[in-house]
């Protein structure tokens, strides 16, 4: 079994019954009592971040996680397909592990899924997108001295806001996290 002195960042640990992994950590020394391990938590299932404190040596379990590639094919009615990059055997993965992510995903876009066992722990999928612009407002040449956005609707459907010189078939890369408008990519 381990213990806290086995921590290190990165490290996928089970508290609470749900997968966590270790943000940070730091081990202190009191000049009276105990020492302990003050540190971050991430739950991979539902995304929150909490503080928490372990004893020095108290027992932890790690969760040995295997990471694969996938390949995104389509989405159907609450699940994306996906195909393993090494083996070809296609999988059925619930949208709500997603998120907002699924509005900017297009097909061949490749994706991690980390997994306990045949459990699905969390997907990662990449952090940009890149994507055509197919509708919005005309363009106008010399207008990028303000911060002004308008929207525009991507050619996977999702409505982003844009400067105001995007135009049509302009391709722009995305953050998929924030689903923000970062810049336009040159042809």
């Amino acid at each position: 079994m381990a213990d806290t002195s086995d921590f290190r960042n990165g490290l996928i640990i089970r508290f609470k019954n749900d997968p966590f992994i270790i943000v940070e950590f730091q081990h202190v020394k009191p000049g009276k009592g105990g020492a302990f391990v003050r540190s971050t938590l991430k739950n991979l299932k539902t995304g929150k971040v909490l503080d928490n404190t372990f004893r020095s040596g108290e027992s932890i379990e790690i969760i040995r996680v295997e990471r694969k590639k996938f390949q995104y094919l389509y989405s159907e009615v609450d699940t994306l397909v996906l195909m393993d990059n090494e083996t070809y055997e296609q999988i059925n993965v619930p949208a709500s592990f997603f998120g907002d992510a699924v509005d900017y995903l297009k097909g061949s876009e490749e994706i991690e899924i980390l997994f306990d066992g045949d459990e699905i722990i969390t997907v990662e999928p990449p952090i940009f997108a890149y994507l055509k612009v197919i509708e919005t407002e005309p363009g106008f040449r010399g207008n990028t001295a303000t911060n002004t956005f308008k929207p525009a609707k991507m050619e996977t459907g999702a409505t982003v806001n844009v400067p105001l010189f995007i135009d049509v078939d302009d391709v722009i890369k995305i953050d998929i996290r924030t689903g923000e408008y970062v810049e336009r990519v040159k042809s």
